[in-house]
């Protein structure tokens, strides 16, 4: 096992050095990788299927080989190499596959990611909602990331992340920062949610907006005077909104129009695109803002004149992808390349402070009562019968389903 972990360390030392995105491994198969987007395959490093079963053993904690026997798939992240690594086991017809995700050991700055300076503006709010949006390894943690690591600099706050997995590690500076993981420190984001508004927190981050209940809490705690980060998956403003709002059933929706158009600031779609002069990917952002035409656009749902106001919307700061583009990435005259924004982290930053409570460990085992889970046959019960002038036992076999009527013991004849 030994090897198999020193092997691995190695495999993740060198994409982080060839500023690999993406790393799979799974048996019987060359090993893959993905650079700049493009899938590349490693034919010199191949895994045998036992090779990634112990490797599988190595990298998972007892609660998460269990959450990978029930449902053939767990995620998780770890701290290996000075790298953080986001990773999704999973099993298929080859047996356990491994899709790892690089993260930087180091938050990145807002500037190292060579995002628009206009996003330090979000560190200063104090209330309100702000969306990040767009596809399935887009880069929105990672920006989510920089941002809240802004305000850790520069502000006194109480900030709790709600997440899936913890991806980025965070480490009180000027804030507060208190991480919650889903399956190891909360039942559901939902009850993270419930929980989070009675931890007197300023800024609320939460990992995803999927279920019409946690978008519904997540509006409210916005309301309630909190500054609230949230993701989506949506590929447009309108998108977001559109999903926001009809995620309430049909009677709410109006309701739920006039509360997210009190709460919104800014609204950021999020891609990934190739830049020819630098050599690799940067973020392309479409950003809204809640102005007072925004607003009204929410409350009235005229989300067909919502791109007319982003054009329109220049000096408000307000960026359509094209105009970001042009505006904003063709006006730089350099970029700060991934290999210097995604390094190791430091010896403070790869500290082990995972810890696990034996209070919240295991507890149903020990106060539940170890009862079957499927129906067993009565036991007979003895009883001593008052009716038989001869004294003797006799057996009684009790059925949850007997009516009491067929219980009376019946007299002799």
């Amino acid at each position: 096992m030994a090897d198999v972990m020193k092997r691995f360390e190695t495999i993740i030392s060198s994409a982080l050095k060839e500023a690999m995105s993406d790393v799979y491994i799974t048996g019987g198969h060359p090993m893959v990788s993905r650079k700049n987007g493009i899938i590349q395959f490693h034919t010199a490093s191949s895994w045998a299927h036992k090779d990634v079963d112990a490797l599988v053993r190595a990298l998972l904690n007892r609660r998460q080989l269990a959450d990978l026997r029930e449902r053939k798939s767990v995620d998780y992240a770890i701290s290996i190499g000075g790298a953080r690594l986001r990773t999704n086991v999973f099993t298929t017809e080859r047996g356990m596959s491994l899709a790892i995700r690089i993260l930087p050991g180091q938050i990145p700055t807002i500037e190292a990611l060579n995002l628009h300076p206009s996003l330090h503006e979000i560190s200063k709010m104090s209330s309100g909602l702000v969306l990040f949006c767009g596809a399935t390894g887009s880069g929105k943690t990672t920006t989510i990331a920089s941002v809240i690591n802004d305000i850790n600099n520069s502000r006194k706050a109480h900030i709790v992340m709600l997440e899936n997995p913890i991806e980025y590690r965070f480490f009180s500076r000027q804030s507060f920062i208190q991480q919650r993981e889903l399956g190891s420190q909360m039942s559901s984001f939902e009850q993270g949610l419930l929980d989070v508004l009675r931890e007197n927190p300023d800024v609320i981050v939460v990992g995803e907006l999927r279920e019409p209940k946690t978008m519904q809490l997540t509006l409210n705690a916005a309301e309630s005077g909190h500054l609230v980060i949230a993701t989506m998956h949506a590929s447009s403003p309108e998108e977001a909104i559109y999903r926001l709002c009809s995620a309430a059933p049909l009677e709410a929706q109006n309701e739920i129009r006039f509360q997210l158009a009190e709460t919104l600031n800014w609204i950021i779609v999020q891609q990934l695109v190739y830049i020819e002069r630098a050599g690799y990917r940067v973020p392309l952002l479409t950003i809204l803002k809640a102005t007072l035409a925004v607003k009204n656009i929410i409350r009235e749902n005229k989300l067909n004149q919502m791109n007319s106001v982003m054009q329109i919307g220049k000096n408000e700061g307000m960026f359509t992808s094209d105009r970001y583009m042009k505006d904003y990435l063709d006006t730089l005259i350099s970029f700060i390349p991934y290999s210097q924004a995604f390094h190791p982290s430091t010896m403070e930053e790869t500290e082990d402070i995972n810890y696990q409570s034996p209070l919240t460990e295991d507890l149903m085992g020990d106060i539940l009562p170890n009862k079957p889970l499927y129906r067993q046959e009565p036991q007979p019960v003895l009883v001593k019968s008052g009716y038989s002038d001869e004294g003797v036992d006799r057996v009684l076999s009790i059925d949850d389903d007997s009516p009491l009527m067929d219980l009376r013991i019946k007299p002799k004849k």
